[in-house]
């Protein structure tokens, strides 16, 4: 078994993802590679797709997950986009069906190269995002940054989309917002047993919204899919939009967009694109790297 694995640099809106291929393999890409790969500046990233072998029948393969602090994340949804591209792209093939500690996923491209994720179901029991105590009502919990009096962020909806959620809303663009400054206190608030990636949220119509997150493990990003999702339900779920929602994620190149629908079998679909950059072998065990020859000229010219 060699060493070195193939490794895509890729981006699902902006937001960096490496596609790891370690198929093949029994070993995992450590936490301290991911470090070592976050904190180079050639390859930081906001998550790692470790693609493996399938563990379970009618799957096509297992993806492990890790943010940029070497913890493991439950859900990536900008990221199962990009390993959809990559397959994809080496088999021909169009449909995927995916496990990872969250679950199972189904994705599809499309035609016009864009790809749909079915995320699964959310869930707003207390105990299942988790929340640190009881709320009968998720869609609306007791937290705020600021003043008591005046806060600047209150009141946000907590859910799960395979990992913890919680949705401020606002009423300007969220790029006026501190956010590199509330982020971490939200995210590791005592309320969050296992932190939470942090959204704030701009309704502008009842089918459009723009979103600006942090993300949990990983800080500022900029696009999170999950927390898209979670922003599009949390808005239906409170009578803001509608069940299908575009989102257009402030922070991203552009400002691209991500369409959310919340179907009726409870199940969400996200779709968005995908854009491979370059690629290279990597040590899954350290994290050093070495980029293909073939993208070198490229790589000069960044």
């Amino acid at each position: 078994m060699s060493d070195r694995v193939e490794f895509a640099v890729m981006n699902g809106l902006g937001n960096k993802i490496l596609v790891v291929d370690m198929r093949g393999r029994t070993d995992r890409v450590t936490p301290a590679a991911a470090i070592a790969l976050a904190a180079d500046p050639a390859t930081a990233f906001d998550q790692i797709m470790a693609i493996h072998d399938p563990k379970l029948d009618g799957t096509d393969a297992y993806i492990d997950i890790l943010n940029c602090d070497g913890s493991r994340a439950q859900a990536c949804g900008n990221g199962t986009r990009c390993v959809v591209q990559a397959l994809a792209s080496e088999t021909g093939r169009k449909s995927f069906t995916f496990q990872t500690i969250a679950g199972i996923l189904n994705a599809v491209e499309h035609q016009d190269g864009t790809i749909s994720v079915d995320m699964g179901k959310p869930a707003f029991a207390w105990d299942k995002i988790p929340l640190s105590e009881e709320f009968h009502d998720t869609s609306r919990i007791e937290l705020q940054i600021g003043p008591i009096d005046a806060p600047i962020l209150h009141s946000p909806s907590a859910m799960s989309m395979g990992n913890p959620h919680a949705v401020f809303w606002v009423d300007r663009d969220p790029m006026t917002y501190d956010l590199e400054r509330f982020g971490p206190l939200l995210e590791n608030h005592p309320i969050f047993p296992e932190k939470a990636n942090i959204t704030l949220a701009q309704v502008t119509s009842k089918t459009t919204m723009v979103t600006r997150t942090w993300e949990r493990g990983a800080g500022l990003t900029l696009a999170c899919g999950s927390a898209a999702c979670a922003a599009g339900v949390s808005a239906a779920r409170t009578g803001r939009t509608e069940r299908k929602v575009t989102i257009t994620v402030a922070s991203s190149p552009n400002r691209g967009t991500l369409t959310i629908d919340w179907r009726a079998d409870d199940k969400v679909v996200m779709t968005g694109p995908a854009e491979w950059e370059w690629s290279g072998t990597v040590y899954p065990a350290t994290g050093h790297w070495q980029r293909d020859a073939s993208t070198e000229a490229e790589a000069a010219t960044q």
